[in-house]
């Protein structure tokens, strides 16, 4: 399979060339992905498990669906075709922003923004890369991430506390 290649951005996230995957990420250059996380009527988060087979933090518990925006796509139109791929769950609209974190090293020098959205499941897992998923009350997400934050990606440990701290001052 051929290398994937990104749009590398600047400070302001403008893109100012591409890249392979493989050179955006050895060389810690600024690019793009989203995260999306799916909560079901009851309020809990799907959350996956990473394949083994994965690059970056395989076998480390992640948001619902997450990837890198392709070259000349938009953050929305990623956030779309991610719950597709991953999860095989066909949004007729693009989720709902709800904060955008800079690139950091947790996140993988990736602008990132945090999208929600709302569905039962069930899902259909893409088998390179998701392990499993599960439901889970984002009670014991929160003491999970806090107590075992090996367990997660980086980038969503540090996401999880900028959506907690969001909802309590803005009520997501």
């Amino acid at each position: 399979m051929a290398d994937e290649i990104f749009d590398v951005v600047n400070e302001r996230d403008e893109v100012i060339g591409q890249a392979p995957r493989q050179e955006v990420h050895a060389r810690g250059l600024w690019h793009r992905a989203v995260h999306v996380l799916v909560f079901n009527e009851r309020g809990d988060l799907f959350l996956q498990k990473r394949s083994l087979k994965k690059d970056i933090a395989a076998g480390k518990w992640d948001s619902s669906a997450s990837g890198h925006l392709d070259t000349g796509e938009d953050y929305d139109a990623c956030a779309v075709r991610e719950v597709r791929e991953e999860i095989g769950l066909h949004l007729p609209q693009p989720p709902r922003r709800l904060f955008k974190i800079d690139p950091c090293q947790e996140t993988g020098w990736e602008f990132c923004w945090i999208y929600q959205c709302d569905s039962e499941g069930p899902f259909v897992l893409h088998p390179d890369e998701i392990e499993t998923g599960g439901w889970f009350a984002p009670e014991t997400v929160t003491k999970w991430v806090a107590e075992k934050p090996g367990d997660f990606a980086s980038a969503f440990a540090l996401l999880w506390k900028r959506f907690l701290a969001a909802k309590v001052k803005h009520q997501i």
